[in-house]
This record gives structure tokens, C-alpha cells and sequence, in this order.
């Protein structure tokens, strides 16, 4: 059977092959022979002849063979049109893979603190057991870099203990501890198991570092739902939701559910964790109540000092006062004592420290080291934005003995706010800023950073060694309370 081409040429003359008929089709016809050159324009379709014997060799004749007009190529291709016979094609050169050495001692490595150059070991395909992944995540744990936290959970979850529990409740403590409770959750929901109430605990308790307490409270129910039998380190964990959440209803439901529901008698631990519920959420009064409503045998020092420090908080000085004079009345020896600590706080040997995550690096500023002209520009800069935005510097956070415009100076260039400065300028719009520091955030800057946050545009997140404060659109996650 020959095969049919649309005729390309009206002008060609026709003829038809001895075995073919003359087409039905108007516009088509074989085309035996063409009277102009046909290598560059035409390629071969199939070819026809007299049959023969299977055993003779095939063969073409000229006269019968079908073309069709070829596809014009792009003539901006880099691709020659067309090849000689003395050239050949040259294959591109294959990547030289990478040495791996095979007795490389990954542990000994994330000992010394070479995290990224273990992480690159294992990425590039050197064996890892379970033991390696514990000096992975401890060693992230104590560097308190997400970058490389999520590095790790990378690799884990290709490895053959993506679903071990014990290497997924670091993971929840760590991604808690780097203040991104998302991924947290999301380790959580992969779980395969999840009745180890470990687990639940470090989410619920990262909630509550982080200030998600509403959060942390549907997680709880949650957990109740399950059926779990909750422990002591339960309500533990209850309590501080309930108290970043300052929800002071919930907090005396979980009480009283712990004697009725669960036989638990209440001790010292869980009545301060209850007072700090009540301090939290400003309800001195109510706190007072609570405290005199508790059985006897309990360590009332603790407790009054306790509520004493949410009177200074909260700027009630009568109730202060008030609470002082109880201390006193059971424990005179702390006279000499409180009255120190009044005239002036105790100095501390070491100084501020603060590291700001950029470019998977770790930037380190201490309150007595020169800072780059940058930062210090940048900070001058945003002090005036945040003066026009309203803020007053509150210089009570100052305790040396100086001028005004020296105390406001001084706020200025306090070590979070120039860590902030440099991570302002040396980091992508837009993107989430991560302060570590090792003292407790001033009011000060508490207040400052609010304001930083709305004029920029960003998530700030410091961690003082209390707590974690995500500051978001002038708000802080902690309610103004640390």
C-alpha cells in the first residue's frame, strides 16, 4: 500500500505507480519522481517496489519513492543544521562527584560544635545511626539556630528513625525553643504514636513560652479527649497555658478537676503556678482571696513573695507594701534583705549579650563592644521614627547617676536594639528577625521594640532569658507581662 503527501508543487508532473490506483482524494497523489532537487527540502516517508522474496535483500527503487517537505528549523537554535561526516558529537563533560570520606566521626564533630560541616556529611551521603541524629539536635539545641534545626529534621525524615519518638520530642523542644511553634506542631501531628504524654507537654509548654496560650488551651482539651491519664507534670503544663492565656477561669476549672476528677492532691508548686495565673492577669485582689481561702502547711513566704513582685509589676505600691509587711511578720530576717535589694538592684558581673540570626550565621553584640557605623545609624534613625510614632523613652531603666539626654542616649543603644539594627539592614525586607539574648528585656525596650515592629513592617522575636516575646503590628505576645 503506498502512503499519501499533500502536494506541495501544483506544477509537478504526475504519474502513478504501476500498482497504485489514482487517489479519490482531490489534493493528494504519490509522487514518484520530482524534476527538482529534493535532499534539503524533502525527506524520504517509506518506499514501495515489486514484492520479492523474503530472502532477497531489500532494495529501493529511485522512481518510487515518497518525500515530504521537511519542518523549516528555528534558525535561532544553537543547533547546527548540519553535521559533516568528519565531525563527531562531543558528549559535555560529567560533574566530578565529591569525595566522601568514610570514617568520618560525626559525633566527635557536632561535640566540637561543627554542626553545618556534620549536616553537609550526612547530606552528601555518609552513614548516620540514631546516635548521630541525638548530637545533631543537642547540638542545635544548644547553638538555638532554627536554620539549622530544620536542616537536620531534614535529614531525619529520610532517614530510617523519622518516626522514633524520642527524636521527635527533641525536635518539638527545639522548634519551641526557637520560638517557631508551627513546626513544632507539625512534628506533633506526624507523630505515628501519640500516647507518650511527654509529647503533649513539650507543645503545651511551647505554646506558653511563646504567648499562643489560646492555643495551647485547644491543645489541652485535645489531649483530654484522648483518653491520656494526665499527670502532675500535666497540669504543670496546664497551668502555664493557662497563664500566658491569662485565663483565670480555666485555671481554677483545672484545679479543682485535679482534686475531683483525677484524686491529685494539690501541693506549693501548684498554688504558685495558680498565683501566677491570678498576677498575670493583674487580679491582685482576687489572688489575696485565693491565698486565704488555701489550706494550711503551705509555705506562705513563697506565696506572698510571689504576689509581691505582680503588686511592683502592676505599679500598686499599698499592695506592696502590704505584702512586705506579711513577709516580714513570718520571716523578719528578710528585713536587712528587702531593704538591699530597694536601695539598689545587685550589679551583675557579665554583660548584656544578644545574637541576631542572618544569612545562616549567628551575629553577636555585647553592651561594651564598639558597633559597626551601620547599626548605630540605623538605631539613631529609628529612634526618631519611633518619637514621631510616640514613644518616650522611660529612663527609670537607667540607674547610673547622669543627665536626661545622657539616660535617653544610653536606652538608645541598648544591645537588643543595635542586634535589631544590624539585622534590619543585612537581612531581605520583610523577614522574620530572631534576638537571642542572656538578660531579661528592660521595660524600655519592651515598649521601644513594639513600636519597631510596627514601623518596619516585620515580625520581631526576642528571647530574654524568661520567656519569648514575638513582636507583631506594635504588640507583644506576652501581653505586656514577662
Amino acid at each position: 500500500m503506498a502512503a499519501f503527501t499533500p502536494l506541495q508543487h501544483p506544477g509537478t508532473a504526475i504519474t502513478f505507480h504501476h500498482h497504485c490506483k489514482p487517489s479519490p482524494f482531490p489534493f493528494y497523489a504519490v509522487v514518484p519522481t520530482l524534476p527538482f532537487p529534493t535532499r534539503n527540502k524533502f525527506r524520504w516517508l517509506c518506499s514501495y517496489a515489486t514484492p520479492k522474496p523474503r530472502s532477497a535483500p531489500s532494495s529501493s527503487s529511485p522512481s518510487s519513492r515518497v518525500y515530504r517537505r521537511q519542518k523549516p528549523r528555528n534558525p535561532s537554535s544553537d543547533e547546527p543544521k548540519f553535521l559533516k561526516s568528519e565531525e563527531k558529537a562531543i558528549d559535555p563533560p560529567s560533574p566530578i562527584a565529591p569525595i566522601v570520606p568514610k570514617d568520618v566521626d560525626l559525633v566527635s564533630l557536632c561535640k566540637d560544635g561543627e554542626v553545618e560541616e556534620a549536616i553537609d556529611y550526612v547530606g552528601q551521603g555518609v552513614p548516620a545511626g540514631y546516635e548521630v541524629f541525638v548530637a545533631l539536635l543537642d547540638a542545635c539545641q544548644s547553638l538555638k539556630s532554627l536554620d539549622l534545626c530544620k536542616k537536620v529534621h531534614a535529614l531525619l525524615r529520610r532517614s530510617p528513625f523519622s518516626g522514633d519518638t524520642d527524636l521527635g520530642n527533641k525536635l518539638i523542644q527545639l522548634y519551641g525553643e526557637c520560638g517557631s511553634v508551627r513546626d513544632a506542631r507539625v512534628v506533633f501531628d506526624r507523630m505515628r504514636d501519640r500516647k507518650d504524654m511527654g509529647s503533649w507537654h513539650l507543645l503545651i509548654n511551647a505554646y506558653a513560652a511563646n504567648g499562643q496560650g489560646a492555643e495551647g488551651l485547644a491543645l489541652v482539651e485535645e489531649m483530654k479527649a484522648s483518653g491520656l491519664q494526665l499527670n502532675e507534670d500535666s497540669f504543670s503544663a496546664v497551668f502555664a497555658v493557662c497563664a500566658s492565656a491569662m485565663d483565670v477561669n480555666q485555671g481554677l476549672l483545672h484545679l479543682e478537676s485535679m482534686r475531683t476528677e483525677y484524686g491529685m492532691v494539690p501541693g506549693i508548686k501548684q498554688y504558685l503556678e495558680v498565683i501566677h495565673i491570678f498576677g498575670g492577669a493583674g487580679y491582685l485582689n482576687e489572688a489575696v482571696e485565693f491565698i486565704e481561702r488555701m489550706p494550711t502547711g503551705q509555705s506562705m513566704v513563697e506565696i506572698w513573695e510571689t504576689i509581691k513582685s505582680y503588686a511592683r509589676v502592676h505599679g500598686d505600691l499599698e499592695l506592696e507594701d502590704h505584702f512586705e509587711e506579711l513577709v516580714l511578720d513570718i520571716d523578719p530576717s528578710r528585713a536587712k534583705e528587702s531593704r538591699g535589694v530597694a536601695l539598689l538592684p545587685q550589679r551583675k558581673n557579665h554583660s548584656a549579650i544578644n545574637m541576631v540570626e542572618e544569612k545562616n550565621r549567628l551575629a553577636e553584640y555585647r553592651s561594651s563592644d564598639p558597633y559597626k557605623e551601620d547599626g548605630q545609624g540605623k538605631v539613631k534613625g529609628l529612634n526618631g521614627q519611633m518619637k514621631e510614632a510616640g514613644y518616650v523613652p522611660d529612663t527609670r531603666y537607667v540607674l547610673h547617676d547622669i543627665d536626661e539626654e545622657a539616660k535617653e542616649r544610653a536606652l538608645m543603644y541598648h544591645s537588643e536594639r543595635l542586634a535589631i539594627a544590624y539585622g534590619l539592614i543585612s537581612t531581605p525586607a520583610r523577614q522574620t528577625l530572631r534576638i537571642m539574648k542572656n538578660l531579661r528585656i528592660c521595660g524600655d525596650c519592651h515598649n521601644a521594640i513594639k513600636i519597631m515592629s510596627r514601623i518596619v513592617g516585620r515580625e520581631l522575636i526576642v528571647r530574654d532569658n524568661k520567656r519569648f516575646h514575638h513582636f507583631r503590628d506594635g504588640k507583644c505576645s506576652c501581653g505586656d507581662y514577662w
